[in-house]
């Protein structure tokens, strides 16, 4: 009986192994999208509605789902309480905080990190360049991100369950 319930246990915890990675496969492209969502929102703020910066990226935060909000939220709050810091150093910061806690990748925080380093150093129509290549460069990402979805996201789940099942025939 004991085995019974033990074998069910590894089962299950396989299982849900290979659900959550696949699951991290699935939530990248639906990441970079908000992103993208995100900076057309900064664009529109900076090109069309003339808003200085650090006010821009706290109006576009408000209107923004996780983890781009976060990422917004992050700068704000380093332009707000830390005066002495550059906006790319606080922009890299949060890029660097949030990150973790998303299911993107290097080329993205790339893009982002480029971005970032020239926002805010340049005229305005300078900065709405800048923020075109970069979501045209996330484009490119979340196309890839799709296919590593759709490629990678079966795998993992028969992986994982394939796997469990491994662990319990040679246990029993």
């Amino acid at each position: 009986m004991v085995k019974l319930i033990g074998a069910a246990l590894i089962l299950f915890a396989g299982t849900m192994i290979g659900f959550v990675q696949a699951s991290r496969f699935a939530s990248r492209p639906n990441q970079i999208r908000q992103l993208i969502y995100a900076l057309t929102r900064l664009e529109t703020e900076i090109g069309y509605g003339f808003t200085p910066l650090p006010e821009a990226i706290s109006r576009s935060a408000a209107m923004l789902q996780e983890p781009a909000a976060g990422l917004f939220r992050a700068v704000g709050r380093r332009l707000d309480e830390q005066s002495e810091l550059t906006f790319r150093e606080c922009w890299e910061q949060a890029a660097a905080e949030i990150w973790p806690n998303t299911a993107m990748r290097q080329p993205e925080q790339a893009a982002l990190v480029r971005l970032g380093s020239t926002l805010g150093i340049s005229d305005r129509e300078d900065q709405m360049k800048h923020l075109k290549l970069a979501i045209q460069q996330l484009h490119a990402e979340e196309e890839n991100a799709r296919e590593d979805a759709s490629r990678f996201s079966k795998m993992w789940k028969s992986l994982g369950v394939l796997t469990a099942l491994l662990v319990v025939i040679l246990i029993l």
